[in-house]
């Protein structure tokens, strides 16, 4: 396993947000947006009570299939990919700086346990699809694999690549999970959809878990070869996993897509959980894909930002704080308590309004840049993780960009 030499002292000097690698920022601010159109796509459904309904109308038809092909069980991967690439940042970094394992794994644990907290209040307040309590519970669960070596560390991971995909098709399309989906329109009560909102999380949590300890494993595996920080070393390989994922997403998402799109009626309960399981296995070459393209986009563009990149690299930096603009956003637009617009649009609507969520983020994220300020959400984590700790100075645990890089024009 690649390891960085120690530093001669422990402590470490603070560096901006400007010398970050672009990569990961920007592959985060993208794929914000897959996750923004899934939503919406999803409430629209649930606003008529009915998730397996087929589209009305042509244009809604081609919509539904590009969701499902490009976007669904395809953003969360890569999300969770580059999560854990963050996390073996900061086991990589700690180690030079001397410290100890079990030091390094009480900070990750510390952290995932308020990621828990945070996602759980995520959950209250606003979204029952929260994602952030499932990486901490990863980070709780799993910080031991930033340690172990690369052997062990694949082992792990296409195990639960194998059992996490059929779990979650399986969850997804036994009887009991496809009747419980189809009658879950949205409450028009408040208090109703609170209690909606919690039971739903016990059950939507563990399905989440197994699907992306793979991902996660694999981000391990990527930032201990520094695929993000210098991605024009590792040219051949992006161009493969992009070349080959993204069209491998799309061939195996084609059953499911087919299905949801009311195209395709499968012959048994068996026969669509294949599809559910393909659509989810697939769904990690996709994100992977995704993200090796990006990665190659930051390569094309250098040390040449302009405002476009600049504003999407500023949202991937802020990816915690815009993901739970964007469940504010669904609370206030979709909820039949507050403006119901999912009982009056169409599919083809939903994915515009779920992108135009998106672009606004985008904004706020580029005018927190422009003053300088963090997102609230990642300085609100960073401050309960290394309360503690906080006389060592830590530095932004995220990876910089070669100095060269940092210099350029």
């Amino acid at each position: 396993m690649p390891s960085i030499r120690p530093s001669p002292t422990t402590a470490v000097h603070g560096t901006d947000l400007s010398g970050r690698a672009i990569a990961p920022d920007l592959a985060r601010g993208v794929m914000l947006l897959i996750i923004a159109v899934v939503h919406a796509h999803i409430f629209r459904l649930m606003t008529n009570g009915d998730l397996a309904g087929a589209p009305a109308g042509v244009l809604d038809t081609v919509t539904t299939m590009a969701v499902l092909l490009l976007a669904e069980a395809r953003g969360y991967p890569m999300f969770a990919a580059l999560f854990g690439y963050g996390l073996a940042w900061i086991h990589l970094r700690r180690v030079g700086e001397g410290r100890t394992w079990p030091w390094v794994r009480a900070l990750v644990r510390r952290r995932g346990r308020w990621m828990v907290a945070i996602g759980l209040a995520h959950v209250v307040l606003l979204f029952f699809g929260d994602i952030i309590s499932v990486y901490g519970l990863i980070a709780l669960l799993f910080a031991g694999l930033l340690h172990v070596s690369d052997r062990r560390l694949l082992a792990h991971g296409f195990t639960w690549m194998a059992v996490g995909s059929l779990v979650y098709a399986l969850g997804t399309t036994m009887p009991a999970a496809t009747s419980a989906e189809g009658g879950g329109a949205l409450s028009p009560d408040p208090l109703v959809d609170l209690g909606m909102r919690l039971l739903t999380w016990p059950f939507m949590t563990p399905l989440l878990l197994v699907t992306s300890v793979f991902p996660f494993v694999v981000g391990v595996w990527a930032a201990r070869r520094r695929v993000l920080e210098r991605p024009q070393d590792h040219l051949a390989l992006l161009r493969r996993v992009a070349g080959i994922g993204i069209p491998l997403a799309v061939i195996g998402g084609l059953p499911w897509a087919l299905t949801g799109a009311g195209l395709w009626s499968p012959s048994s309960a068996a026969v669509e959980a294949v599809g559910a399981w393909l659509h989810v296995l697939t769904g990690y070459a996709g994100g992977f894909g995704y993200a090796a393209l990006i990665a190659l986009v930051a390569v094309r563009i250098g040390g040449r930002q302009g405002p476009v990149v600049r504003a999407l690299v500023a949202t991937g930096q802020r990816s915690m704080t815009c993901y739970l603009l964007q469940s504010v956003a669904w609370m206030v637009l979709f909820m039949p308590y507050t403006l119901n617009l999912g009982a009056g649009i169409s599919d083809t609507a939903s994915v515009l309004v779920g992108a135009a969520v998106w672009a606004v983020t985008v904004v706020l994220a580029d005018l927190m840049r422009r003053f300088g300020a963090r997102g609230p959400a990642e300085r609100f984590l960073r401050w309960c993780t290394y309360a503690p700790v906080r006389h060592d100075r830590m530095e932004d645990d995220h990876p910089r960009r070669p100095a060269a890089e940092r210099t350029a024009p």
